[in-house]
C-alpha cells in the first residue's frame, strides 16, 4: 500500500517534465509527509491537453453523502480496480499520475514497534504513481475532486519490507496511462523494475502525520 509519500519537486518542473498546464490551487511544496486527505499534486489529460491540478487523496464514491460515509479509500488494488464498484469507472476514464520523490512505509522490531523505512528512486528526482479521480460532490452541493493511488502486489526488492507498493508509470508509458495512446493501460498495473527503488530506514518521528521537514527522509541508523 502506500499511506505516506514526499514531494520535493517545483510546480515550475512538473510543468516542464508532464507538459501541463498549472492550477491556480496547487499544494505547497516541498512536503516531506504528504498524509490521506491532503492536496497533492495530480496530472490529468482532458479534451487532449494535460494539467497539473490539486486533487484530495482518498477517493470518494459517488454515492458517499459525506467524505466520511464509508472507508478512506487512498489506495486502489490493481488486482480489482476494474471490477469494484468505486473505482470501476474511474480506472476506465479518469486515470491520473500523482508525482512522488518517494514514499514511506513500515515494518516492526522484536518489540512490535513501528519502524519507518523510505522508499525512493534509486536515479531521478522522482516517481509518476498510478492514480484514479473522480469529482464528488454532496446532496447540499459541496463538491471536491478526489483521487487514489493504484497499489500491486510488491517486487521482490521491495517484499521484505511491505507485500504491497505502488504502481509507478514510466516516462514512455505516460501517455497510455493517461488515455491519450488509446487503450491498454491495465498492462501498466505491474510491480516496477526490481533496480527502480531504494529503501533506508529514517527516524520514527515520521511516525506522526505532523512531523516535518526534510530530515524526515535522511538515513537513519537508530
Amino acid at each position: 500500500m502506500c499511506g505516506r509519500f514526499a514531494l520535493t519537486l517545483p510546480p515550475e518542473a512538473m510543468v516542464q517534465i508532464f507538459g501541463a498546464a498549472p492550477a491556480n490551487d496547487l499544494p505547497e511544496v516541498p512536503n516531506w509527509n504528504i498524509c490521506p486527505t491532503n492536496a497533492v499534486h495530480a496530472v490529468l489529460s482532458q479534451e487532449g491537453s494535460r494539467r497539473l491540478v490539486s486533487l484530495r487523496w482518498g477517493f470518494v464514491p459517488l454515492w458517499y453523502t459525506s467524505p466520511s460515509d464509508g472507508p478512506l479509500l487512498i489506495n486502489a488494488r490493481a488486482e480489482t480496480i476494474a471490477t469494484k464498484p468505486a473505482f470501476r469507472q474511474a480506472a476506465r476514464d479518469r486515470r491520473c499520475l500523482i508525482p512522488a520523490s518517494g514514499f514511506y512505509e513500515w515494518t516492526k522490531d522484536e518489540d512490535g514497534r513501528r519502524l519507518p523505512w523510505y522508499i525512493h528512486p534509486q536515479e531521478g528526482e522522482f516517481v509518476a504513481f498510478a492514480g484514479i479521480w473522480q469529482d464528488w460532490s454532496s446532496p447540499e452541493g459541496a463538491a471536491m475532486s478526489t483521487c487514489a493511488i493504484v497499489t500491486t502486489a510488491a517486487n521482490e526488492a521491495l517484499g521484505h519490507i511491505h507485500h504491497r507498493m505502488p504502481v509507478t508509470v514510466a516516462a514512455p508509458d505516460w501517455a497510455l496511462w493517461l488515455g491519450e495512446a488509446g487503450h491498454g493501460a491495465a498492462v501498466l498495473m505491474r510491480p516496477g523494475p526490481e533496480d527502480l527503488l531504494a529503501a533506508h530506514r529514517v527516524d520514527p518521528k515520521v511516525n506522526s502525520n505532523r512531523a516535518e521537514g526534510p530530515e524526515l527522509i535522511e538515513p537513519f541508523d537508530g
